[in-house]
């Protein structure tokens, strides 16, 4: 069992920057990916970016040089520093956990982020 825990979530003037943290917390004991996604009223769930045990990353194309995923393997915990942010950026932000051999996932409960004048 995994749980996620969120912080760092908030409002911000179209410009800013946020960053944002998830704290995993059980059983990491396989390949995994931790990453960020994103869910905008009506809209459906769509990637952010992501981070592998060693460090490898995947951007969403509209979040290259704005955003960076970054991660601290002993505490199990991943970050997201926002910058540049647009009013389209406002969504409920989740992290997720992804684990292979076998397969499991695993979401946080999300924090909104609202970018505005």
């Amino acid at each position: 069992q995994v749980q996620l825990v969120e912080s760092g979530g908030g409002l911000v003037q179209p410009g800013g920057s946020l960053r944002l943290s998830c704290t995993a917390s059980g059983s990491i004991s396989s390949l995994h990916a931790m990453g960020w996604y994103r869910q905008a009223p009506g809209s459906e769930r769509v990637l952010v970016a992501t981070i592998t045990s060693s460090g490898n990353t995947d951007y969403a194309d509209s979040m290259k040089g704005r955003f960076t995923i970054s991660r601290d393997n002993a505490e199990n915990t991943v970050y997201l520093q926002m910058n540049s942010l647009k009013r389209e950026d406002t969504a409920v932000y989740y992290c997720n956990v992804a684990f292979f051999r076998p397969w499991a996932e695993y979401w946080g409960q999300g924090t909104q982020v609202t970018v505005s004048s």
